[in-house]
């Protein structure tokens, strides 16, 4: 079906297109989609693409969604999502939050009651371009137990951060359970089974079986330490933002929610380094000094091997999982999309 990068962000472009987002948005939610594969976060790429397209067409994430403006004090500011997909309303407010910290040095850019947006680093990019540190913070349906809990309570609490290191920035891109849910519904989708310690049943006790695993719960990171940084993370995302708490989030996976919006909370954090700066003219040298302490000392930089797009070659090849080749193209004839003739030879995995 596709083998390029630039072969799949079209036909996920066309597909976002058909099922009635409008193009512009389409595309930036299509390389969100295939940044994700190209960064080998593929639980939260084309593997997702089918589930946004059901629910696009049943309403639990309304195409003609806008985002609206709540509040604007300059340097924070509150946006509405209307319950739309994500990937493009948290490309924008990440933008905007870079535009704002050239103004006042520091941003903070929240959309409510929103969907999915993927790969949670993938929005530091425009902070990391203009040479800003960005913290980004999201929710999605209650997947984690608080510890020594057996009832779910938090999503999978996820936490990104770019930081602009030269000549390599950093992505810091993690899920604060012990895996992203999406990696439980690729295991799922090829049929197979977990390493111990991912996942719990819905009775809270460990599980190998995926499809229990996706009807039960996930454990969280390390332990009580990763529940106490979910929680931080949902009371930001989920309590400050808004409006639902993880537990009245609907399940993407799960058919029957497929008609109500998820209403996510997503929040950028946009910092000006320069700002903090108490000598006044080294931030950004100690900043890449650290970088590059890190492979000095052995290490390989968080993040190092994530390449923005528009930084690689059109031609960039993409691994698909066989199934994921097989919904897209049933979407395709679904939507009335054609295929290219070079896409129906994917390189499969």
């Amino acid at each position: 079906m596709t083998d390029t990068a630039e072969a799949a962000i079209d036909l996920a472009t066309d597909l976002l297109h058909a099922a009635g987002l409008e193009r512009t948005r389409a595309a930036t939610t299509a390389e969100c989609i295939v940044q994700a594969d190209l960064w080998g976060i593929g639980s939260h790429g084309l593997l997702r693409l089918p589930y946004y397209l059901e629910r696009m067409q049943a309403g639990g994430y309304p195409p003609e969604a806008e985002l609206v403006t709540v509040s604007d004090t300059g340097p924070v500011v509150a946006l509405d999502g209307g319950g739309g997909l994500g990937h493009w309303q948290l490309w924008r407010a990440a933008e905007l939050a870079a535009e704002r910290c050239a103004a006042y040095g520091v941003a903070v850019v929240s959309v409510g009651n929103s969907g999915h947006c993927g790969a949670l680093g993938i929005y530091t990019r425009a902070a990391i371009n203009a040479g800003y540190i960005a913290l980004a913070f999201s929710n999605g349906p209650a997947v984690m137990p608080p510890w020594g809990g057996n009832k779910p309570l938090l999503s999978t609490s996820p936490i990104a951060a770019g930081i602009p290191s030269r000549p390599t920035p950093a992505i810091i891109d993690l899920a604060t359970s012990a895996v992203a849910r999406g990696k439980i519904a690729a295991h799922a989708q090829n049929g197979d089974q977990l390493p111990d310690g991912w996942a719990l049943d819905a009775h809270g006790e460990p599980t190998t079986d995926p499809q229990a695993a996706l009807r039960g719960m996930l454990s969280p990171l390390g332990g009580a330490k990763g529940f106490a940084l979910a929680f931080l993370i949902e009371a930001l995302a989920g309590g400050a933002v808004g409006p639902h708490l993880s537990v009245d989030v609907p399940d993407m996976f799960d058919d029957s929610d497929a008609k109500h919006p998820q209403r996510i909370g997503h929040l950028i954090v946009t910092v000006d380094p320069d700002r903090l700066d108490s000598s006044g003219n080294g931030a950004q040298d100690r900043i890449d000094r650290l970088a590059n302490l890190v492979g000095e000392h052995g290490g390989r930089l968080p993040g190092a091997r994530r390449s923005a797009i528009g930084d690689l070659p059109a031609n960039t090849p993409l691994d698909l999982a066989t199934t994921t080749v097989d919904q897209l193209i049933g979407w395709a004839g679904r939507l009335g999309v054609v295929v290219a003739p070079s896409a129906d030879q994917p390189v499969m995995t």
